[in-house]
C-alpha cells in the first residue's frame, strides 16, 4: 500500500471516528429529544430506537478501530501474520452486529402504523447489503489466511535453501 494510498484512509478513518463521536454527543441527545414528541401510541419505540443508533454507533467506531490497527499492521509490514485475523474476525463481528441491529429495526417499526410497510421492506434490504458486507469481509479473510500460509511456506523454504547453500 502506497504512502499517500495509507495517509489518505487514516485520514478518512479520523473523520469517520469524529463524525461518530460527534453523533454520540449531539445528535443522539437531539435525537432523545425529538423522540419526547412521539404520538402516546408509540412511545414505546423511543428507548429501542435510541439504544439501536447507539449500538450501531458503536459497530462503527469498533470496526475503524480495527481497520486502524490492520493498517498500522499493514504499514509495519506484519499483516501477514495470525495477529491479523483478530483484528479482521472483530470486524466481521462487528458488521454483523450491525446487521442485526438494522434487522431489528424493521422487526421494531413493523407492527402498527408508523411505517409504511415499504419503509420496513427498505430497511430489511439494508440489513441484507450489511450482511453482504461481512461476506466480503470473511472471503477477504479466507484470502489473508491463504497469504498468511503461503509467506509461512516461503519462509520455510528460505530456511531449507539457506541450509543448503
Amino acid at each position: 500500500m502506497g504512502r499517500l494510498a495509507m495517509l489518505a484512509l487514516r485520514a478518512v478513518l479520523v473523520m469517520l471516528a469524529a463524525g461518530t463521536a460527534f453523533v454520540q454527543a449531539v445528535m443522539v441527545p437531539l435525537f432523545a429529544i425529538d423522540l419526547e414528541d412521539l404520538d402516546p401510541g408509540y412511545a414505546y419505540l423511543r428507548i429501542p430506537l435510541l439504544a439501536l443508533t447507539v449500538l450501531g454507533v458503536m459497530a462503527v467506531q469498533v470496526t475503524l478501530v480495527c481497520v486502524w490497527r490492520l493498517v498500522t499492521m499493514v504499514k509495519r509490514g506484519t499483516v501477514f501474520s495470525d495477529a491479523a485475523f483478530r483484528y479482521v474476525d472483530v470486524v466481521i463481528g462487528a458488521v454483523v452486529a450491525a446487521a442485526l441491529l438494522v434487522f431489528a429495526l424493521g422487526v421494531l417499526l413493523a407492527p402498527g402504523e408508523a411505517v409504511p410497510p415499504g419503509m420496513v421492506l427498505l430497511i430489511g434490504g439494508a440489513g441484507v447489503g450489511v450482511l453482504g458486507v461481512a461476506l466480503i469481509v470473511f472471503a477477504l479473510r479466507m484470502l489473508l489466511a491463504r497469504a498468511v500460509a503461503r509467506d509461512v511456506e516461503a519462509t520455510h523454504l528460505q530456511a531449507e535453501l539457506d541450509e543448503v547453500i
